[in-house]
């Protein structure tokens, strides 16, 4: 297992592909940790160069008491970078990922190559609906909300079909550390990056799973219209977990975007 210091916070990290390839970083959602990604990573081979990381509150990385900020994770993100020399690279950010990769791209505009975008917005969801997520946690842990979150998490062929996946997705949700989990939904309701938008400089690529609960199409789509230059892609039948739920299916999105980059 591999560690880092960013700041104060030890973080847990894991980076595999060949050295020249080109760099991409991976950010989770709320409620899971860097295994999201693994069936992705495994899509793509070794034609990239990866790193994931258990974001402040996740998995193996510190969980210290909340609330957190958007730029708390921006800020946690760019000392890894940094510890590990690792810029620039393609961030790639799922939901509350997402967020922190859009806000890291104004931050520190240096470690970033350019934004892959799945299935997050600039502003997710209203205050209130965190604010009762917030009460639900504190007064009776996780594990109560995992049948509704999985609704939001996967489509409905994925729930059908691989119900096993699901009880394990479950599972993680339910064990996820009950402050970091709070701390991240603070983050998420106080967070509106709506004006930091216009100074976002690099290539981006908005990407979402058509039965998208959290994020739907339409949020998506409009996000990508105020970037100053991003596509839209979306993909048939996913919830909001798409890389996790189609790996085959954003990988091509992903590739397509690098080779982009490239030319």
């Amino acid at each position: 297992m591999a560690f880092a210091e960013s700041a104060d916070l030890t973080m847990y990290y894991r980076a595999a592909g060949p050295p020249n390839a080109p760099r991409v970083v991976f950010l989770n959602s709320l409620g899971t940790d860097c295994r999201i990604w693994d069936d992705l990573i495994l899509e793509l081979g070794g034609r990239i160069r990866s790193l994931r990381y258990d974001e402040r509150g996740q998995g193996l990385t510190q969980s210290p008491d909340g609330p957190y900020t958007i730029m708390d994770h921006a800020d946690d993100l760019a000392g890894l970078l940094d510890s590990l020399r690792w810029g620039p690279a393609v961030l790639c950010g799922l939901s509350i990922g997402g967020m922190i990769a859009m806000a890291a791209a104004v931050r520190r505009p240096d470690l970033v190559q350019g934004l892959v975008l799945a299935d997050t917005a600039d502003l997710i969801g209203p205050r209130d609906f965190w604010d009762t997520r917030i009460s639900q946690v504190r007064a009776g842990g996780l594990e109560p909300l995992a049948a509704t979150v999985m609704e939001r998490w996967f489509g409905t062929s994925y729930r059908r079909e691989q119900q096993v996946a699901v009880r394990g997705w479950s599972a993680l949700l339910a064990r996820a550390p009950v402050n970091g989990y709070l701390g991240s939904c603070a983050a998420l309701r106080d967070a509106d990056l709506s004006g930091l938008l216009g100074g976002i400089r690099v290539p981006a690529v908005c990407i979402c799973g058509s039965e998208d609960q959290s994020t739907p199409t339409g949020t998506v789509m409009s996000l990508a219209r105020r970037l100053p230059d991003a596509t839209y892609h979306e993909i048939p039948g996913a919830g909001h977990l798409s890389p996790t739920e189609c790996p085959a299916e954003f990988a091509a999105i992903l590739l397509r975007f690098l080779a982009s980059l490239e030319s």
